[in-house]
């Protein structure tokens, strides 16, 4: 029993030890950053080490939960990038963010209204999004004001290229 106990606390140690490591290291990586504005607060992306980054990429959704009926809403902003001066790394800084447009349909006496994520469209007007590349050595930080959730998609491609057929 006495073993086992012993065990405990070299085990809790260990973790304890790792934790404070982790905790540090996550401390500097981000002090080339600016503290949020008032208003703002700071996003960290940390991604896992993959074999070949190539073919990765990151996808940003920042948006709100809005309730919804039955009609679809859109709402506009602009995802800026900047550089962290003397040290060169870039950072994301959500702003102008527009009021919410709806379509304007009747909706049945019945509908329910229910909370949802909503995209904040920025980057290309056409597909809405935000991809950068994929980069496990630095954070990715986005600033993003206080009643904004940002989330995040991680795409990989396949490993085999195929080619196009000529008609």
């Amino acid at each position: 029993m006495g073993k086992n106990i012993c065990w405990f606390f070299i085990l809790a140690l260990a973790t304890s030890a790792a934790q404070a490591q982790s905790n540090e290291r996550h401390s500097n990586d981000l002090k080339p950053y600016p503290a949020a504005e008032a208003g703002y607060q700071r996003q960290v992306i940390r991604l896992p080490a993959v074999s070949d980054p190539e073919s990765y990429k990151v996808e940003l959704a920042p948006g709100k939960l809005v309730t919804l009926d039955c009609n679809r809403q859109m709402i506009r902003g602009v995802l800026e990038q900047q550089t962290a001066k003397g040290w060169g790394y870039d950072y994301y800084t959500l702003k102008n963010i527009g009021a919410a447009a709806s379509t304007l349909m009747a909706c049945p006496p019945d509908s329910r209204k229910e909370n949802e994520f909503v995209r904040i469209t920025t980057g290309n007007r056409n597909s809405g999004e935000t991809w950068l590349r994929y980069n496990a050595k630095l954070p990715i930080v986005v600033y993003v004001p206080e009643d904004v959730e940002l989330r995040y998609r991680i795409w990989h491609t396949s490993e085999t290229m195929k080619n196009a057929g000529m008609e």
